[in-house]
């Protein structure tokens, strides 16, 4: 099917859809708990009817196994809908909050609210996934939206942009397909919330472009995910969990495991552990991994060569390849790459990596790979293994990162219960399940005070003796 790229939205007509969603976003605030299930199941019904066309999208933008695009791109927005709707009853019920004793006489109540008109900017790595999940929370929220996915992935942005237009009209859900510029046009505009999923650095843009309207945001950054590897960890699982988190997708995961600190008495045991999980999960029949119908491919050359200079300039400043090191620009494939003797003045150690290269550190003390992971920007994940709960509880305590996993990877984004997120440089705001729904809504304090005379009687003008000694009982109690 050859792309549409006729109707690439001007600014004039990305500013009358934007009109047209404000009056539709005053009529969901009254929505029902059914009637806004009623548009999360339409959603999950047209998944599951096109559940081949993803897989097809999918693969023409990057060559994405249909296994992994099942398991990384459908299944997550599936279990998001189905969790939404088992639970949205309860979230949108208003909580009931205890009443402080200078308060007596009121009630008091949290109502979450839609915050109305939402952006979400989505990112290429995981195209359908990171667009469909917010847009689950923000339907779930009450929230209209309007969609910029991302044009390095033309077919699955194509995918969506059909998939909302048969599922919703454009005053209440419209995809705007398109460029940068496109983007900075939706930047203009003074959405009541934003949602953008991308790098560190054009997270920067977003939030200052949203200052500019005092939107809030939720942005969902990256960095360099940290592996720390304990003396006492089973190298077989960890290889094994590291290998997969780190190689699904061909390592363009933002929480992939980015580097690896390991304790030098396991170090070489490591590696060698490494490679026989790649052996056994990427090239069992010893064809090569490039023949293996399970590895991706890089999005695109721009990114392909970027990783190969990557590999250039450390082997170039005496960086080791303990591993891989193969290329095919014709189709972008990088085998995956397990690099030694690597130091912070390589460009691998100081950018958010994006693909299937494997920088290792070996370090003496827990104490010295804390410092290590300190010195950096704080990260959207940090991974532990080992097998000492002292030791997996230090790291909690002195290491700040969006999310931890201990002894293994990768997974806690399919945990609905769990906010996902990341801090200062990796992220502002959580995501998932009610975090996504909370990220979406307002959350508005209503108290009810009676009528007549109450505590806050007392307490009016003019401040006589009894007034005074009032005021400084409440200070003084408290």
């Amino acid at each position: 099917m050859p792309l549409n790229t006729s109707e690439k939205p001007s600014a004039i007509n990305i500013y009358q859809l934007f009109k047209s969603q404000h009056p539709t976003s005053l009529n969901w605030r009254t929505a029902s708990v059914e009637e806004r299930i009623v548009r999360l199941k339409k959603i999950r019904t047209w998944i599951k009817d096109h559940q081949q066309d993803i897989r097809d999208a999918l693969r023409k933008d990057f060559n994405k196994p249909e296994p992994e695009t099942d398991l990384t791109e459908i299944f997550p927005v599936t279990s998001e809908i189905n969790h939404a709707i088992k639970n949205l009853k309860k979230w949108m019920r208003p909580k009931s909050v205890s009443t402080p004793l200078p308060m007596l006489g009121t009630t008091a109540k949290i109502h979450l609210e839609p915050k109305g008109t939402s952006l979400i900017i989505s990112p290429w790595n995981y195209p359908f996934n990171l667009t469909i999940g917010p847009l689950i929370s923000a339907i779930a929220a009450g929230c209209t939206a309007m969609i910029k996915p991302s044009e390095m992935t033309p077919y699955t942005s194509e995918l969506i942009s059909r998939m909302i237009s048969e599922l919703f009209s454009e005053n209440e859900v419209a995809v705007c397909l398109g460029e940068v510029e496109v983007s900075q046009a939706l930047l203009k505009l003074p959405f009541d919330h934003i949602f953008f999923t991308g790098s560190p650095a054009v997270g920067k843009i977003v939030m200052k472009a949203a200052a500019e309207h005092l939107t809030s945001v939720t942005l969902e950054l990256g960095g360099k995910s940290p592996v720390i590897i304990d003396a006492d960890a089973d190298l077989k699982d960890a290889a094994e969990k590291l290998i997969w988190g780190k190689y699904v997708n061909c390592g363009q995961t933002c929480i992939a495991p980015d580097y690896i600190l390991a304790h030098e008495s396991v170090y070489e045991a490591l590696i060698s552990e490494m490679k026989v999980a790649l052996q056994k999960m990427y090239d069992p029949a010893f064809k090569g991994i490039d023949h293996s119908p399970d590895m991706a491919r890089i999005v695109n050359n721009k990114h392909f060569q970027r990783l190969i200079n990557y590999v250039e300039e450390a082997v170039s400043k005496g960086g080791e390849i303990a591993f891989g090191g193969k290329s095919d620009s014709k189709t972008n494939y990088i085998e995956p790459t397990i690099l030694t003797n690597v130091s912070d003045d390589m460009l691998v150690m100081q950018e958010e990596i994006f693909g299937p290269l494997f920088p290792m550190i070996p370090y003496t003390t827990l104490d010295e790979a804390i410092r290590y992971v300190n010195s950096k920007p704080k990260p959207l994940a940090l991974y532990y293994f080992g097998k000492n709960s002292e030791k997996s509880a230090k790291v909690l305590q002195e290491t700040s990162s969006g999310n931890v996993v201990v002894n293994d990877c990768v997974i806690h984004f399919l945990h609905m219960e769990l906010p996902f997120g990341g801090v200062n440089n990796s992220g502002i705001g959580k995501a998932h399940g009610f975090h996504g729904f909370l990220a979406f809504s307002n959350e508005k304090g209503v108290l009810k005070q009676r009528v007549g005379l109450n505590n806050v009687t007392l307490l009016r003008p003019p401040y006589g003796i009894k007034a005074k000694q009032i005021i400084a009982s409440l200070i003084k109690w408290f």
